[in-house]
């Protein structure tokens, strides 16, 4: 049987390892921690979100973050100091505006055809991960701001979504929590809806091991190597451990190591531009009924704080944003917290949280913000990283589509019966 290895057990990792199964492959899996989505798929925004699909290459955004640069609370904040990476992956960045429009109408696409492949893979294994099918709100306070709202729409609308635009009664309409904010109107997205990330792929990765796959967790990759044969030798041993690795043959690896798949293809002879981009949420606990009946239901995004929400059954709500680019760095910094704490108090006065949990994530960001899928320059290798923000939204069609892509080179083809869907053929940058 054709054996194929999956770096990293995140939600991009466990979608495709179970599209890979459903094609009849040997797949092991391997992940540092000792479960499934600890890192960025651990306690993300939660929206399922085609309505949030514009890329941030755009001449307004390099603006801005000129002026937040020394801004702590700045909803986009770039430390000033200079690395390498940090600065040719910036000029990257600037230099895929000329595609913006291209590459946004394309992450439309794709995020429209994940929503059928996240949706298939839970029904078919019973998967609950607090999914709201309300839709997702955008609001603006700003004449300036709804205008802006209306030229990316034209761009959502070319790429197959429906979203409209609401008046500032309507906004208080779809959602009561917001009836005493002072909004201009809203666009909203009623196909959007909202789940836990971190329940999903916990999940699916039982429905993995269920249908045959090797998970090698709690285990660390030393070293990826190609072989003459086309094949990848993989090197690994205990997480933490300094112990001599051992190293096993496959026939292909598929790299899905979040901000770690640019080391890790860097070994595979390829350049993968990734960084990490770092993110914050806090998830309020409502542990009484008059923060419950004040905290929103239907998923939110306020387009100037870039700040969402989503409610994760009756008890939590999670709120997320912000962007950090300071390098690999975990640490969750309380003055990029307080923002989010404070947006939530001037919104919804009435919530009263019994615990924060404030969290931070790093995401794989590539340069012109389409995530890296599909072959590598090695014919063992292939990708399907770099999702950015958008890797809950996306993960079902990147999947499929490496997953088909890896079929093709072996002469596969989906195994008779399997419950998701056929191959796509949308094709990411």
């Amino acid at each position: 049987m054709t054996s194929i290895a999956v770096i990293g057990a995140g939600i991009t990792g466990v979608t495709t390892a179970y599209q890979l199964l459903a094609r009849g492959f040997d797949v092991t899996l391997f992940e540092r921690h000792n479960s499934a989505a600890m890192e960025t798929s651990f306690a993300n925004g939660g929206q399922l979100s085609a309505s949030n699909a514009e890329v941030w290459n755009h001449p307004a955004t390099f603006l801005k973050g000129i002026k937040w640069m020394l801004k702590k609370d700045a909803p986009l904040l770039v430390h000033p100091q200079p690395t390498w990476h940090k600065l040719s992956w910036m000029a990257e960045f600037v230099a895929a505006a000329r595609s913006y429009e291209d590459n946004t109408v394309t992450t439309v696409r794709m995020a429209i055809a994940a929503r059928r492949h996240l949706l298939a893979m839970a029904e078919a294994e019973g998967i609950a991960f607090d999914a709201e099918k309300r839709g997702i709100l955008h609001f603006y306070e700003t004449a300036h701001d709804f205008e802006h709202a209306g030229r990316v729409n034209a761009l959502l609308k070319k790429g197959g979504l429906d979203r409209r635009a609401v008046s500032a009664e309507e906004v208080a309409r779809i959602e009561p929590a917001l009836a005493n904010g002072r909004f201009v109107g809203g666009y909203f997205t009623e196909s959007d809806f909202t789940g836990d990330i971190h329940l999903y792929t916990v999940g699916l990765a039982k429905a993995c091991l269920r249908r045959g796959a090797v998970m090698r967790l709690g285990t660390e990759v030393a070293n990826l190597a190609r072989l003459p044969d086309g094949g990848v030798e993989v090197a690994f041993r205990a997480a933490g451990s300094n112990a001599t690795a051992d190293a096993q043959r496959f026939d292909a690896v598929v790299v899905t190591a979040g901000v770690a798949s640019r080391r890790f293809a860097a070994m595979l002879g390829d350049r993968v531009n990734i960084y990490p981009v770092k993110g914050y949420s806090v998830t309020l606990e409502l542990a009484d009924e008059a923060s419950r009946a004040a905290a929103p239901w239907v998923s939110l995004l306020d387009d100037k704080a870039k700040i969402v929400t989503s409610r994760l059954g009756p008890d939590r709500l999670r709120i997320a944003g912000t962007a950090e680019f300071a390098g690999e760095d975990r640490t969750v910094r309380d003055a990029r917290i307080r923002p989010l704490v404070a947006w939530s108090e001037r919104l919804f006065p009435g919530i009263r949280p019994a615990a924060t949990n404030p969290w931070a994530g790093l995401r794989p960001m590539m340069p012109n913000m389409m995530p890296r899928v599909g072959r590598g320059s090695h014919p063992g290798v292939f990708y399907n990283t770099g999702h950015g923000h958008l890797g809950w939204t996306l993960s079902g069609a990147t999947a499929d589509m490496v997953a088909a892509e890896v079929a093709a080179a072996f002469g596969r083809t989906r195994v008779p019966g399997s419950a998701v869907g056929a191959g796509s053929p949308l094709v990411a940058a």
